[in-house]
């Protein structure tokens, strides 16, 4: 039985990043398949029926509400996910109204005034850039990727607000790396079965004909495992 990843977000392949998302995605196991999902289609809110979701970049979406509802959907029902650059950006304000109990929080880019900003912009743009990503020993990033630094693509402008970091680890969040000129690298909740979110575009490279990401091979298994069981 194929294990099905639904791609949350508005494709346009004038985005290298999309591309490279399409070239990924053509390197998936046989026995996964994945479907790209649009914010404002009538799947995104609750994406009933995928056995894992991955929220792409491209933001802000075409429905951010839609978006913030399936990050919730995913935490409650256990479904793994994986949200990079825009996805890891909205998984922080999705924890924050969950965890923090912050229903204002809110993404600098659509709401520029908002007091409580989640995502917000970075001191030094990345579009376009690579950055060393150290992996926080005893994650489970670094159990995927390994304990050495590594070279992540991103093509962002916003990250996680400094001050709300202390209180979403202390929330049960869990920082998976960190990079200069990004602060936090990745995210994720121990109690969740998958739930991870990179600044930094793991599909980038599949273009030049790279290997799969760990990190994507890592999402074929969780959602795998949910099909077995």
């Amino acid at each position: 039985m194929l294990a099905r990843v639904a791609l949350l977000g508005d494709r346009d392949l004038s985005y290298v990043t999309h591309r490279e998302l399409a070239a990924a995605v053509a390197q998936l196991p046989a026995e996964v398949s994945a479907e790209w999902v649009g914010s404002d289609t009538p799947a995104a809110r609750a994406p009933v029926g995928f056995d894992a979701l991955w929220v792409i970049p491209g933001t802000p979406y075409r429905d951010d509400d839609a978006v913030l509802a399936a990050i919730g959907w995913a935490l409650e029902s256990g479904t793994p996910l994986l949200g990079t650059c825009g996805g890891f950006q909205y998984a922080a304000v999705a924890l924050a109204r969950g965890l923090l109990g912050i229903p204002g929080a809110a993404h600098a880019e659509a709401e520029p005034e908002a007091e409580s900003a989640i995502a917000v912009p970075l001191a030094c743009s990345l579009v376009g850039a690579e950055r060393e990503v150290t992996p926080v020993g005893g994650t489970r990033l670094a159990a995927i990727c390994g304990s050495e630094p590594f070279t992540g693509f991103h093509f962002c402008s916003y990250g996680l607000a400094e001050r709300y970091v202390e209180p979403l680890e202390r929330a049960g969040v869990v920082i998976g790396a960190r990079a200069p000129d990004a602060g936090v690298e990745a995210i994720e909740l121990p109690s969740h079965p998958f739930f991870l979110a990179t600044l930094f575009q793991p599909q980038v490279g599949a273009l030049a004909g790279r290997p799969l990401h760990p990190l994507i091979h890592a999402l074929c298994d969780a959602a795998r495992g949910l099909v077995a069981r």
